[in-house]
């Protein structure tokens, strides 16, 4: 099956978003994907200063969501949508699911915020897997899937064939732009994509913003920790990529022994 990772500009608005999420879904269905995933918190943006991103209303927010489900449903696509979400009188930063009918199958949290985000959000507290047209899935999202390989391998454990992984790094103001794809030089995002495949044993699927100066791309890498496809680096567009669900065995994470704590340190 075909799998998309959107990598759009950093949206100027919310409607801005909703705009590039329907050009780059209907791109994604022309060329026959069944699911695209979106880069973290894209509505309405995550919240860089740079940026002066609006903090939306639970209504605004809802209608957004609504918008998304139609135009899931125009083009019979699966979106994995990130997004600001109010829940439980929680501010929770969120990938929403909807399948290619329109229908919102359920949400994963970030549960696992980066320490610079402790006074924006609140962190979620559960994990999901989801199945979409045989495809069976989790979601990790940037600071997740970059510093707490565990949230990958409970995904894959639970028979996730794919690991989606929304992320946001970059800036359209300061940075360089990377030449080569994993590169030593450049930082060590792309190298961390790598590592949660192979040591799972499943695609990773990593989605990214076309930043002027990204830190990373958008990707795709298989099961066996080989490098598939990327996005150029600050070209908005969307990456198509044709996987094999069977080769996602899962093997390595299902090895896992969860090992009982032992007693305490000993000495000699």
């Amino acid at each position: 099956m075909k799998i998309a990772l959107a990598s759009p500009p950093f949206p100027k608005s919310l409607s801005d978003g909703l705009d590039s999420l329907k050009d780059l879904t209907q791109k994604a269905a022309a060329q026959q994907a069944e699911i695209i995933c979106f880069p973290e918190s894209f509505l309405p943006g995550y919240p860089y200063e740079e940026f002066n991103v609006e903090k939306c209303s639970p209504e605004t927010l809802q209608l957004a969501l609504e918008t998304a489900q139609g135009i899931a449903a125009d083009n019979n696509i699966a979106i994995i949508l990130p997004m600001d979400w109010y829940a439980d009188g929680a501010y929770l930063n969120v990938a929403q699911v909807i399948s290619p009918t329109g229908e919102l199958l359920g949400y994963q949290t970030k549960n696992q915020l980066d320490p610079s985000e402790d006074d924006i959000w609140q962190a979620g507290t559960d994990r999901q897997i989801f199945l979409i047209n045989g495809l069976k899935f989790g979601i990790v999202i940037c600071h997740e899937g970059f510093r707490y390989p565990e949230t990958a391998r409970w995904a894959a454990r639970r028979g996730a064939q794919v690991v989606f992984h929304p992320h946001c790094s970059g800036s359209n103001k300061s940075g360089v732009v990377p030449t080569e794809w994993g590169d030593k030089n450049s930082p060590y995002y792309e190298k961390a994509m790598m590592m949660r495949s192979i040591e799972n044993a499943v695609y990773f699927a990593s989605a990214n913003y076309a930043f002027t100066y990204p830190d990373s791309a958008s990707t795709v890498i298989a099961p066996d920790g080989s490098y598939m496809a990327h996005q150029p680096y600050t070209v908005p567009g969307v990456l198509v990529v044709d996987i094999d669900p069977a080769l996602a065995t899962g093997y390595l994470a299902k090895r896992y022994k969860n090992v009982p704590h032992g007693q305490g340190i000993q000495s000699l």
